[in-house]
């Protein structure tokens, strides 16, 4: 009997995290946190072999655990379903969240709730991973409601602080507007191809991409109107432009979430959706385009906070933010292998960065303000070294034909793409360089203000920790070679055999092709402005550290209005949050205590209090009174017999 590897890379977080969540009292906390980092490294070994079969030989598997649900024409059934696509997903899931368990090993281990954490680390790995093995919208959707819950749980770990249980509310409100969108989007995807199921909607596209549906007397595509339901569902997941607000505030969280929600799991759902459903929006063009509108305006918005922003966690945030703006308008353009290549090497950098945001922070006893830093690249060299490592990724900064770091081949491939695309593409492309330099300055901005010049603060500094530090060594080398390594595999000759049909672009729309030949001036241009952002930053933070000062000035409004965050957060609060209070306040005092309970059981249990309390007024004990009340009733009694005649 052949070995399951495919459910033993799925369900194994699942056991570590069943065993260190009921039996945590009993097992103690440093056995919950061998167990669930054992279950994941044995899940992330098992899922690089899966790798190694599926993508690279061509090995697709699909196996079915049981139906699930069964109504009328509508069934879905848990399945695993592993094409390259599942399988870069698994792999790279696994092995970033392996790392983040031998890393929160060393980093949680004083604090009060270690098995709880360590079990809802690997609740959140398994959710993910049934979301990336799923071949059905419904067990999509298991996934994805999955995910949020568990980060949820994450974000509020700290539950005795305000800002946490604040922060994870508002992450649990903004998604459920885009799983509103996503719901309803499984609904139209049934009503349209009357299945749930992948392979069924695919095999129906082509004959009913022409679909119309009436609304309201209007005829409307319905695969776009489906599209751009599904897209909802997407923007919440990922923090697009608009359901965004949730993403900063999760910083709220302790470090090792940060990394693994922001690196390769939850705001990549909705990358790995589109891709996934490239049948659906290759048939879909305007749908496509709003996806690329709304990327490219999320990329450049996103930067554009990041060079304001003086947490150091916040700052990488942001950078996370703009990084998903790049997939999504790279999945716009119908480049969905530059979507997923920029996802995988991003997955390496950014959790580098943030778990090297977390070392210092660490040694810094939780100080996250880059205004009280500075100095530190003598008392934290290692950390340091890696941060420049992950930031270097970041900013995409390599010399085409030589050698580049991770971001480098991903971020161009996806820039020349958007240009060789036209239209929207073209416009993605200038607010995509433009979001380049930006991101190539905030990156140097945090190293500078972090790690060189003057210290800005007489507080202790700890020394680094080996078991903070070793983690590190798998993602920085990921951040250096994962795109010199892979980049065959995603934009190369191989593309094809390599992906196997795992992702669909209709033919003659294949924008990766035609990047090819775009002009050389315009490959140069992303790796130009890099140098010219880093550079600059240095002009800022280290030749002349008073234009920082000077700038923010003489750019008053405008900086006031990026340091705001373009008001979205009291736009909300306006618009949605303070209504939305009055109107539960009002419907609480007004509806449920005066009318419902007035009236209702409150309302008849005090009138049978005030009716008990006169009633026993009469017993006064004096008999003058009861000979005086049975006069007035024999009175009463011969006025009803007399006026009755």
């Amino acid at each position: 009997m052949t070995f399951p590897f495919d459910i033993a890379a799925v369900f194994l977080p699942l056991l570590g995290a069943a065993f260190a969540g009921l039996f945590c009292r009993r097992i103690g906390d440093r056995a919950a946190q061998t167990l669930t980092s054992v279950c994941v490294l044995a899940a992330a070994c098992i899922s690089l072999y899966l790798f190694n079969d599926v993508a690279l030989h061509g090995h697709v598997s699909s196996r079915i655990l049981g139906d699930w649900i069964q109504s009328g024409a509508l069934h879905a059934a848990w399945g695993i379903k592993i094409d390259t696509l599942s399988a870069v997903m698994l792999a790279l899931v696994n092995v970033i969240s392996a790392v983040v368990h031998l890393y929160s090993i060393a980093y949680m281990r004083r604090d009060k709730g270690v098995p709880r954490f360590m079990a809802y680390l690997s609740l959140f790995t398994f959710f993910m991973l049934m979301l990336v093995v799923s071949d059905n919208l419904a067990q999509m959707f298991f996934g994805w409601e999955g995910v949020g819950l568990s980060s949820y749980l994450l974000i509020n770990f700290w539950y005795e602080k305000n800002s946490a249980n604040n922060a994870a509310i508002k992450a649990f409100l903004v998604n459920r507007v885009g799983d509103a969108g996503f719901i309803l989007g499984i609904f139209g995807c049934f009503k349209l191809f009357g299945a749930i199921n992948f392979s069924d909607m695919f095999a129906a596209v082509p004959d009913l991409a022409a679909t119309q549906w009436m609304f309201f007397g209007h005829s409307f595509p319905a695969l776009t109107v489906v599209c751009l339901l599904l897209f909802v569902g997407a923007m919440g997941k990922s923090a697009q432009l608009g359901l965004h607000t949730w993403l900063p505030d999760a910083m709220e969280g302790p470090t090792p979430v940060s990394a693994l929600i922001h690196a390769a799991t939850m705001v990549t759902a909705g990358v790995f959706m589109l891709a996934r459903l490239s049948p659906l929006f290759d048939y879909a063009p305007m749908a496509l385009n709003v996806v690329a509108v709304v990327g490219a305006l999320t990329c450049i918005f996103a930067a554009a906070i990041g060079l304001t922003q003086f947490d150091i966690k916040r700052v990488i945030a942001y950078s996370t933010m703009s990084q998903l703006g790049y997939m999504f308008f790279a999945a716009g353009v119908s480049a969905y292998s530059a979507a997923i290549f920029h996802l995988v090497t991003h997955a390496f950098f950014k959790s580098l960065l943030f778990l090297g945001a977390g070392s210092v922070i660490h040694a810094l006893s939780g100080e996250q303000d880059m205004r009280k830093m500075g100095g530190l690249v003598s008392k934290l060299p290692v950390t340091c070294a890696m941060m420049w490592i992950g930031s270097l990724a970041l900013a995409g900064v390599g010399v085409d034909g030589v050698f580049g770091f991770a971001g480098f081949y991903s971020k161009d491939l996806i820039l020349d793409s958007a240009l060789a695309h036209g239209g929207v593409g073209t416009f993605a492309y200038v607010l995509g360089v433009i979001a380049a330099f930006m991101t190539a300055f905030y990156s140097w901005r945090l190293l500078l203000m972090t790690f060189h010049g003057q210290p800005r603060s007489d507080s202790p500094v700890h020394r680094e920790e080996r078991g903070l530090l070793a983690p590190l060594v798998p993602l920085a080398l990921g951040a250096i070679f994962a795109g010199w390594y892979a980049k065959d595999w995603f934009s190369g000759a191989g593309r094809d055999a390599f992906w196997n049909g795992a992702i669909f672009v209709l033919q003659g729309h294949d924008p990766i092709a035609a990047a090819q030949h775009i002009a050389g001036i315009y490959k140069a241009l992303p790796s130009l402005v890099a140098f010219s952002g880093i550079a600059l930053a240095y002009v800022f933070y280290v030749a002349m550290p008073s234009l920082p000062a000077i700038m923010a000035t003489a750019f008053g409004g405008l900086y006031t209005l990026i340091v705001r965050k373009f008001y979205f957060d009291e736009l909300y609060d306006a618009v949605f949050v303070r209504p939305a209070q009055r109107l539960g306040a009002f419907l609480w005092k007004t509806g449920d205590e005066a009318i419902i309970d007035g009236c209702g059981p409150n309302g008849i249990a005090a009138l049978s209090l005030r009716l008990a309390r006169n009633v026993s007024k009469l017993e006064s004990g004096s008999l003058s009174h009861y000979a005086f009340v049975m006069i007035l009733g024999v009175a009463g009694f011969m006025t009803w017999f007399l006026a009755r005649g």
